[in-house]
């Protein structure tokens, strides 16, 4: 093992993320070929930059590190589950190194077991076959109304 390898952070205690496993798969099935092969995780970048360009409130605009990616989504299930990702559009330039990913998901609230039915683009950059940039948009509104937020009069 050469130094860089040794510097590459591990992300421990896989299980707590079943509530996201659609969102790998999906994810990882668009970046196959263009990036390492493995978990999501595995293909960040340890400095990887994750933007969350349109969000919700709460939710941080940037985290830097793919420590602190998984940390962040480590918790994901005690909100959502994720039952399925599909509607896979993968558009890669790969001269510019820039990926990409259109999809959907379906899942439910937790608490309420409100559904759940969202669309994104993922727009990633790859760098050495690991993502060390991701752009990220979502549908709020959508986010709002699983969650009953705001609170319907």
């Amino acid at each position: 093992m050469d130094v860089e390898d040794a510097a590459v952070t591990t992300i421990v205690g896989l299980d707590d993320f079943r509530a996201l496993d659609p969102f790998f798969r999906i994810i990882e099935s668009g970046l196959d070929g263009i990036a390492d092969d493995g978990h999501l995780f595995d293909l960040l970048a340890d400095d990887v930059i994750f933007d969350y360009v349109i969000t919700v409130p709460g939710y941080p605009r940037r985290v830097v590190g793919r420590s602190a990616v998984a940390e962040l989504y480590r918790s994901y299930g005690d909100t959502f589950v994720l039952h399925r990702c599909f509607d896979l559009a993968v558009h890669h330039d790969g001269e510019a190194g820039v990926v990409v990913l259109e999809y959907a998901s379906e899942g439910q609230v937790v608490v309420t077991g409100t559904g759940y039915a969202n669309r994104y683009i993922s727009v990633l950059t790859v760098v050495d076959s690991k993502v060390s940039r991701w752009r990220d948009y979502l549908d709020p509104i959508d986010v709002f109304e699983a969650a009953g937020w705001p609170p319907h009069a």
